[in-house]
């Protein structure tokens, strides 16, 4: 997510990061850097300028009272002001009649699918209707969706106007007792007087709680232009970015809530259902500035990792005082907890060449196979491993010597790794790997 900026953000702080004292001169070179990053991704001008006209005048404020360097300073001062233009805190979903607007090819239904299976899994009673009676194969794929997540699809038969179904399936979520019915329209190619009357008259008549534009994250400033229209015809409370981790330059993601004064209220970050997130203002501009996101890391590992097992692994990884048992737990804790290189992505200062590393998810499958093929006790003390019993663990798991030499080598690095790891802090207390790539 937010890769190429991320990239550029790093590289701008890395060439004034060993500065004991900040020159004007320094900070303005520093300001141009972050400048031409952000029109690169295709943020909104004016946004852009009147962010890089706060940094600057805070920056130049140095305050004495702080106990931090210059560096720390500007690092915080930027990451106070992304958060601002970003939105500040979280945007919640009001309860209601959710209606989702938005051009053809932006991933509205698809959007509409993964934030019914979100809601659900937060406890939530969900439904969804289609609206876009000119396009049938929508509504299908739309109800193949809801079948998927496991939430009813309102269907009320051919020959009703686009009116008339938001009407009755608003009165069906009522007498259901449903606490959120999203509700898709119809998209167009490009933005046309009819499609607007239609998308008035469906807000005019069921008064949703929430307007979601949804917008693809590649378009930048275009996904920008064509809210704006949506914002002054139907009146907007709020926007979804999809395709989030595809190569968006992030521009709109940036300038939407300045723009507009609407925030972003989800992000689509993957193919998958479960492939969508609450948009946090303050875990964004962590991960715009290569700082990671650690908190959507740790929510990641709750939803699959026992507290009290959690525990005991944390204390173990951060002695090097853990087995191949533990190991193999770590392996399967991770599969569970998605692609491995999202999850790189979020931990905090780390390379931006592990960052971007593309991890071949085999790999742990044949790493966990070999653990597997081993006895309890070999796990338990791996420096019991002769030849012989290798030869017996390598048949066992349809792997080499060779493998098995290598897994046992990188164990005993994790273990130096691991207790070297909680001694190394960066800006703002954030940890950082004991080595350089």
């Amino acid at each position: 997510m937010l890769e190429l900026l991320t990239q550029r953000f790093s590289k701008a702080f890395s060439k004034v990061e060993n500065s004991r004292k900040l020159t004007e001169k320094q900070i303005n070179d520093f300001l141009r850097e972050i400048r031409s990053a952000l029109l690169e991704s295709d943020a909104d001008y004016d946004v852009v300028k009147d962010f890089l006209k706060r940094v600057r005048e805070k920056a130049l404020q140095e305050d004495i009272t702080k106990k931090i360097s210059p560096f720390e300073h500007l690092l915080l001062t930027v990451y106070d002001e992304l958060v601002k233009v970003l939105g500040e805190t979280v945007s919640e979903l009001k309860r209601g009649t959710v209606l989702f607007v938005g051009l053809q090819g932006t991933g509205k239904t698809t959007t509409i699918g993964k934030l019914a299976k979100y809601l659900k899994d937060k406890g939530f009673k969900v439904a969804v209707s289609s609206t876009d009676v000119r396009r049938p194969a929508a509504m299908l794929q739309l109800q193949r969706l809801a079948e998927k997540v496991g939430v009813p699809y309102y269907h009320f038969g051919e020959g009703l106007s686009a009116l008339e179904i938001a009407k009755r399936a608003q009165a069906k979520a009522k007498e259901d007792g449903v606490d959120y019915l999203l509700l898709d329209t119809a998209g167009r190619l490009h933005i046309d007087e009819e499609l607007m009357e239609e998308l008035s008259g469906i807000k005019s008549a069921v008064s949703p709680s929430e307007v979601l534009y949804v917008a693809d994250a590649m378009q930048g400033q275009e996904a920008l232009r064509i809210a704006k229209v949506f914002h002054e015809k139907v009146g907007l409370t709020g926007a979804v970015l999809t395709k989030m981790d595809g190569d968006a330059r992030g521009g709109v993601a940036f300038s939407l809530r300045s723009a507009l004064g609407i925030p972003i209220k989800f992000v689509g970050v993957g193919e998958k259902l479960e492939d969508i997130e609450p948009f946090y203002p303050d875990r964004i501009a962590q991960r715009i500035m290569g700082l990671g996101d650690i908190q959507s890391l740790i929510e990641k590992a709750q939803q699959v990792i026992p507290e009290d097992e959690a525990q005991v692994l944390a204390t173990k990884v951060l002695t090097g005082d853990f087995n191949l048992e533990d190991l193999l737990k770590q392996f399967e804790f991770m599969e569970k907890m998605g692609p491995l290189d999202k999850l790189l992505g979020m931990i905090p200062g780390l390379p931006a060449q592990l960052k971007s590393l593309k991890i071949d998810e085999k790999i742990i499958k044949k790493k966990k196979a070999i653990i597997q093929s081993m006895t309890k006790e070999e796990r338990r003390n791996p420096l019991i491993i002769n030849m012989s019993r290798k030869q017996r663990i390598a048949k066992g798991s349809g792997t080499t010597i060779s493998d098995v030499n290598k897994l046992l080598k990188e164990y005993e690095e994790m273990k130096k790794l691991m207790k070297k790891l909680k001694n190394y802090k960066g800006p703002m207390g954030i940890p950082r790997l004991p080595f350089r790539i």
